[in-house]
């Protein structure tokens, strides 16, 4: 509005009037003017009704900065609310706008007026059975206005216009819902039947060609234009009520629908079309982990859910249910040794669990309140928490000696200028954050103090809080915006404000720390993705941005996972798409000028149905499996080379052999790689050694070491990491363990050898002689056991009567039926006969 504040037209006392209740869209009183004004300000006319009868418009002649002239003794700096009275419009005092009206409904109270662009007319109803809807347009530059109007029985409530389909829908008081062609007034193109009660809000819903409408017994219909069928039925929970007062909105881009009713507000939320698709969720997940040590998947859901599978058969181990209440899980961490699990919630809390259910310590991260928690990473002395402010939330080890856990302070404060979204550490002790204005804050874990600031468009060092000027970032910069120029550098800072909201946002951070070489060559050590689907690798050392590129265009934010071998790099987005790229040779080296070509893409597939919310890449078996959940309830689960697709929860259970395949590759190289896979497995075919060498006991159980400690037992790890396994690897391979390489183990031992097989020791030594075996009896004498023995005469089996001399007496039919049944039949027969006959008289009548 101009002048800083409201803009009022003030008709004054008008004799005789009253008001006409609801007006959807339109009011007679003055202090709901300016809201309407400001609605209609973009398409340039303003519709207001006279004393409730008369329908009346401002035209503006020219598109000014404000709507009316500033008043002259008004200050530039003053906050003035300006009154217009409708006399001066009416008399031309305001040469910037001119009034126009039509008193076509007659003295019927005017229920909705509005503006159509498209039609470039103005459109006003009644409940009047006579003019109900009329339709006022300009020719040209006149100051007049034509008209048409459609009758309706009985008059109508509200009504809504689908400009592609061309169309005006009108509630009616008569319960139908009509559908008019403007151009043609005699009758309506289509009826809509259904309700019971008055229709009383109608609205279409553009992009699916479909149409809301709300009758007066709060009954919401959905309908298809297209057969003029009832597709949906919703009975809403309003009270009765015989004053009725009700507004309709449809937010079309999120699927909300909104129906006030009286003082009530009701939100009613689309939710996608049902489908056969398999749910391993009730609710949408919300994260997904993958325990290495268990070879279990665990993800968890809005509802509070946290489920246990199996990697190689995708069967559910077990549930927990409300493990925060009834309030969502946004995201999971492990601990070092895999034993807790964390889960954090919306509730402000996160919670530690062992296996069995039990919850060990509750951190109280949002200090009673409802926080958003976007990541949980769990260090060797800390646990860090991110997500809804600008600085970084810490516990320490020391703190978990109670159940309730209070947050500690962070000695590097607050060096972001947005929300902290995400995390990702590098031993020894390189810690990045990155946040919602597209800023990533490199520190130093133990002094926790911050010393740079890396951003796709500027860099700055922070040497103390007064230095925040951003310097320009080494190379070109983003390629889908232009540099600034020399004039725009005393924007500093705030250059990034010039960016869409949230493009920038920086939602996954990852190191490459399988890279050991770009130290000496100065390649990539940190990939970032976020809000815009753009993937981009830094080096954290010079600090430099070595390359971007666009991994999924028009879908905003995603999210993205890597393999511990740095070899692949899967990128998710908000259509349910999943993306794996080939980033093992990508970015090694350092360059002067930024990369903008995207590494080789592997495989691009669409495994949900909506945003995919979480990914996880493992090892099973020497392939490279992806994980991915979804909010359309669905965990995933896929390999690189483009097997088929599972889904947890499907009623048949998979097995990981058969359905995975192994990339091509050198036929040498597969028999050594094999060698050394069953090298590395044979510890665990081992007794007598440690089946499992855990590193030190984190953070989470060492105060809780003696009872607390939760233990796999050694044969659910054979079964799922050999069982499976090896079956398909040798199966194949089954020759080698026989005829391959015999090496010799121990000169002091020379009958024990060790082969680069399954076995770990195998002792050959002279095998002693067999006793004498006695022979069976059968095999002594046969003739006794196995001789024909001689047929015996069967003894013949009388012949049974025939059926006719069994019977007492004759069958005759008329002891079955009643006289009157077999007389009707006879006479029905005789009645037949006849009319055949006659037919065939007059046949043969005709003929001649």
């Amino acid at each position: 509005m101009s002048y800083q504040n409201a803009l009022e037209l003030n008709k004054g006392p008008q004799p005789g009037s009253k008001s006409p209740g609801r007006a959807g869209g339109t009011t007679t009183d003055k202090e709901h003017c300016p809201a309407l004004l400001e609605n209609q300000l973009s398409v340039g006319d303003f519709c207001k009704i006279q004393n409730a009868f008369e329908v009346q418009a401002i035209a503006f002649t020219a598109a000014l900065i404000s709507l009316f002239e500033r008043p002259a003794g008004a200050h530039e700096d003053e906050e003035a609310t300006v009154t217009i009275s409708w006399a001066e419009l009416l008399s031309g005092y305001h040469k910037c706008c001119y009034t126009l009206e039509h008193n076509l409904h007659h003295g019927d109270w005017v229920r909705q007026v509005t503006y159509n662009a498209s039609l470039d007319a103005i459109i006003s109803s009644t409940t009047s059975n006579t003019n109900t809807v009329v339709l006022a347009w300009r020719e040209k530059s006149r100051k007049h206005l034509k008209m048409t109007s459609f009758n309706v029985a009985e008059g109508i409530h509200a009504f809504d216009y689908h400009s592609q389909l061309n169309l005006i829908a009108t509630a009616g008081i008569n319960n139908k819902v009509c559908l008019w062609n403007p151009y043609v007034v005699s009758k309506p193109v289509g009826v809509l039947w259904g309700h019971s009660a008055s229709v009383i809000a109608v609205q279409f819903f553009a992009a699916r060609k479909q149409l809301f409408s709300f009758s007066k017994d709060k009954v919401l219909r959905l309908w298809d234009i297209q057969h003029q069928l009832s597709i949906q039925r919703i009975a809403c929970s309003f009270p009765k009520s015989q004053d009725l007062r009700c507004l309709f909105h449809f937010d079309e881009a999120h699927g909300r629908l909104f129906i006030s009713f009286n003082n009530q507000l009701a939100l009613l939320a689309m939710k996608s079309e049902a489908s056969t698709r398999v749910k391993s969720h009730k609710t949408a997940v919300t994260c997904v982990l993958y325990n290495s040590v268990l070879k279990q998947v665990i993800s968890s859901d809005v509802g509070s859910t946290v489920s246990f599978w199996r990697i190689d058969t995708g069967q559910k181990i077990k549930q927990f249910t409300g493990c925060h209440g009834n309030a969502e899980i946004s995201t999971m961490a492990l601990d070092a040794n895999e034993t807790r699990l964390l889960t954090g919630s919306t509730d402000g809390t996160i919670k530690v669990w062992d296996f069995s259910g039990y919850c060990h310590h509750t951190l109280n991260v949002g200090r009673e309140g409802a926080v958003d928690i976007s990541q949980i990473l769990v260090l060797k002395k800390t646990i860090l928490v991110t997500g809804w402010e600008r600085a970084i939330t810490v516990f320490r080890l020391q703190n978990f000696n109670h159940f309730f856990i209070q947050p500690e302070k962070w000695k590097g404060g607050i060096e972001h200028r947005g929300d902290i979204l995400c995390a990702a550490f590098l031993p020894p002790q390189t810690l990045v954050t990155g946040s919602y204005d597209g800023e990533i804050v490199l520190w130093n874990n133990s002094t926790e103090k911050a010393h740079y600031v890396l951003h796709p468009d500027y860099q700055r060092l922070l040497k103390s809080k007064s230095d925040t000027e951003p310097q320009k970032l080494l190379g070109a910069g983003r390629s889908r915006s232009p540099r600034p120029g020399p004039n725009q550098a005393a924007l500093g800072a705030h250059s990034l404000e010039t960016h869409t909201e949230g493009n920038d946002a920086v939602v996954g951070l990852h190191f490459l720390e399988a890279r050991k070489t770009t130290a000496k060559t100065g390649g990539a050590n940190l990939v970032s993705c976020g809000g815009s689907g753009y993937v981009r690798f830094w080096d954290t050392r010079k600090k430099q941005l070595l390359a971007e590129f666009l991994a999924h265009g028009g879908v905003g934010s995603i999210i993205m996972s890597t393999d511990k071998s740095n070899q692949y790099l899967a990128t998710g987005d908000l259509d349910g798409r999943l993306k794996i790229w080939d980033i093992e040779e990508y970015c090694l080296n350092s360059s002067k000028s930024k990369i903008t070509q995207a590494p080789t893409l592997i495989r691009s597939f669409r495994p949900h149905e909506d945003q995919i919310s979480s990914l996880e890449m493992c090892k099973l078996g020497g392939h490279l499996l992806i994980i991915s959940s979804s909010a359309d309830c669905s965990i995933c689960v896929t390999d690189v080379c483009g097997a088929s697709v599972w889904i947890f929860g499907q009623a048949k259970h998979w097995q990981t052999e058969n359905w995975f395949s192994l990339p091509k590759r050198d036929t040498n190289l597969m028999k050594s790689d094999i060698q050394e896979e069953s090298i590395r497995e044979i510890p665990l075919l081992s007794k007598k050694e440690s089946w499992l060498d855990l590193p030190e006991h984190s953070l989470l159980d060492k105060k809780n070491k003696d009872d607390t400690t939760f233990n796999v037992r050694p044969s659910e790890v054979i079964n799922l990491g050999i069982k499976y396994k090896e079956r398909n690897i040798f199966r194949k391979k089954t020759h080698n363990l026989y005829n391959g390489k015999v090496m010799q183990k121990s000169p002091a031992s020379p009958k024990t050898y060790c082969y680069e097989g399954t076995f770990r020791s195998l002792s050959i030594g002279a095998l002693k002689e067999l006793p004498e075996v006695k022979k069976p009896a059968f095999l002594l004498d046969p003739e006794t056991y196995f001789r024909e023995k001689p047929e015996e005469e069967c003894s013949q089996i009388p012949e049974l009567p025939l059926l006719s001399e069994t019977l007492k007496a004759v069958f005759d039919e008329k002891n079955l039926f009643p006289k009157e049944i077999l007389d009707r039949e006879r006479r029905a027969k005789q009645l037949c006969q006849e009319t055949s006959s006659e037919v065939k008289i007059k046949r043969n009548k005709k003929q001649l």
